[in-house]
């Protein structure tokens, strides 16, 4: 629903998501920190086996 009188978004004067006001948008955000860090660490690794190979 939305949250305003009148359904437009000219009445929206700042952030709007779901989850406002709840735990849900710093739940969201540490579960995408912690996806980000774990695709930055096996991108790593899998960059520093494949040059490794070049090394030899």
């Amino acid at each position: 629903m939305f949250p305003y009188a009148e359904a437009t978004w000219d009445v929206v004067d700042g952030a709007m998501f779901m989850g406002w006001g709840s735990a849900l948008p710093g739940l969201t955000t540490a579960i995408a920190a912690i996806i980000c860090v774990v695709v930055l660490v096996v991108g790593q690794g899998s960059e520093t086996a494949k040059a490794k190979r070049f090394d030899k």
